[in-house]
């Protein structure tokens, strides 16, 4: 109930499914100036959380900078040049990929998937895509002398330190805190709080450690996703931008003018947000034309499109 339709599934001219869900967008103060839905509830931001947490590691004193800082902020692929990455990360901490206590998984990427069953590789920490947010949560308990071996408890130092920055940018405590994917605590905030916390990283001035998070993420883009991804598609399409896709449908913005956008699909779809992410940035005024592509799916037909995912009209304004 409150949730409001965000996307329309067509199939030639037939209105086939919607898809429900919140979206919100804050100005530089961090008040909202555009909301569909339920921009109040909490949730979980996922790997959404992971720009913040990445700040959190920062804070508390991790030298990362450029692409392994993006990594850091990452749900990679798993190409090649990611899991050397989150090794190089864990090795400059005199660490090796036993430290590592995300899932074993596969690689994300299609492509890097299929190359890793295809010479016969099996699923491993390293290959997950929070490897390289571990392996920097690792390399931050080495540099202030906490324990690696339970750095996933909710108690530990540094997922204390991390409630405390996700509090801090977003403007509001922690709702609630459960368990993620990868096994990292994950904290609850409200779609508000979280399109609040990314417009606070984006629009943040120079020399800082915010301004420090988001020029990583902008500048390499390919760290933060992977061939073909729409967050890296994004990023290196509009100047200044940071984006970050989150599991159960959550993807959040933030704009250098400091304004910042959090939606949810509250079916946990993911086929819809980038769509929706590109109508409210239209909305906002920001020029989208170089990433018209991701601005609707197509719905295929026998191979080929015979419609699209579209904005709903509550978002085409």
């Amino acid at each position: 109930m409150g949730h409001e339709v965000l996307a329309e599934v067509w199939r030639g001219d037939f209105l086939e499914s919607v898809h429900h869900g919140t979206v919100v967008a804050t100005d530089a103060s961090g008040a909202p100036v555009l909301s569909v839905g339920r921009p109040d509830d909490i949730t979980f931001p996922r790997s959404s959380n992971k720009p913040l947490q990445a700040l959190a590691m920062l804070r508390s004193g991790l030298d990362l900078d450029g692409p392994l800082l993006a990594l850091a902020c990452a749900s990679h692929s798993g190409e090649d040049f990611h899991v050397a990455g989150a090794l190089e990360i864990l090795s400059s901490a005199g660490l090796g990929e036993e430290a590592l206590q995300c899932t074993p998984d596969l690689p994300l990427g299609e492509q890097a998937r299929a190359r890793h069953l295809a010479q016969g590789l099996s699923a491993a920490p390293k290959y997950m895509n929070c490897s390289g947010k571990h392996a920097a949560m690792l390399a931050t308990c080495v540099v202030n002398g906490w324990s690696t071996e339970d750095y996933l408890d909710p108690a530990h130092p540094l997922q204390v330190a991390t409630r405390r920055t996700i509090e801090d940018v977003a403007g509001e405590p922690v709702a609630q805190v459960g368990v993620d994917g990868c096994g990292a605590p994950i904290f609850a905030i409200s779609l508000t709080g979280l399109a609040r916390a990314f417009g606070r990283l984006a629009g943040a001035a120079p020399g800082t450690l915010e301004h420090r998070v988001a020029a990583a993420m902008n500048a390499h883009p390919q760290w933060v996703g992977g061939t073909g991804r729409d967050v890296t598609v994004l990023m290196g399409a509009l100047p200044g931008v940071i984006a970050k896709d989150g599991a159960e449908g959550v993807y959040a913005v933030g704009l250098p003018s400091g304004e910042g956008v959090a939606l949810k699909i509250a079916d946990g779809s993911s086929r819809a947000r980038a769509v929706v992410v590109v109508a409210v940035l239209k909305r906002l005024g920001v020029d989208v034309s170089a990433v018209e592509d991701l601005a609707t799916v197509p719905v295929l037909g026998h191979g080929r499109a015979v419609g699209a995912v579209k904005p709903s009209l509550a978002l085409a304004g």
